[in-house]
């Protein structure tokens, strides 16, 4: 997986789940600081799990960076009401990518103001 790759050059810990069906008990398990979430995902919809985690008082702080071919405004608006603290629309930069990380890990700016 090519995320998994930036992350992990990056030094970051974690854990990839490519089933939409075993994301709540990898959320839960592994318990991150941060989930990026593709929004098309087998099995399930991404904003489905997203307002799951939200629901869920043991997850429910964790922020979430969507990453979506959804691009047009009203997909981020729903995106956003669903529980992501953050919205990246593909095709994106790496750079684009892990500054967005860094921001919601509160390790630097947003790159972009919403």
């Amino acid at each position: 997986m090519f995320y998994e790759a930036v992350f992990q050059q990056r030094g970051y810990d974690m854990m990839a789940v490519d089933d939409g069906a075993r994301v709540l008990d990898a959320v839960e398990s592994f318990a991150p600081d941060l989930i990026t979430m593709d929004i098309h995902l087998p099995h399930v919809s991404g904003r489905k799990l997203i307002r799951k985690i939200r629901r869920n008082p043991a997850t429910q702080h964790i922020p979430i960076l969507a990453i979506t071919a959804y691009a047009g405004q009203r997909d981020e608006d729903e995106i956003r009401r669903a529980g992501a603290k953050g919205y990246l629309a593909k095709p994106l930069r790496i750079e684009q990518l892990l500054e967005e990380v860094d921001a919601l890990l509160g390790l630097a700016e947003p790159a972009t103001q919403h």
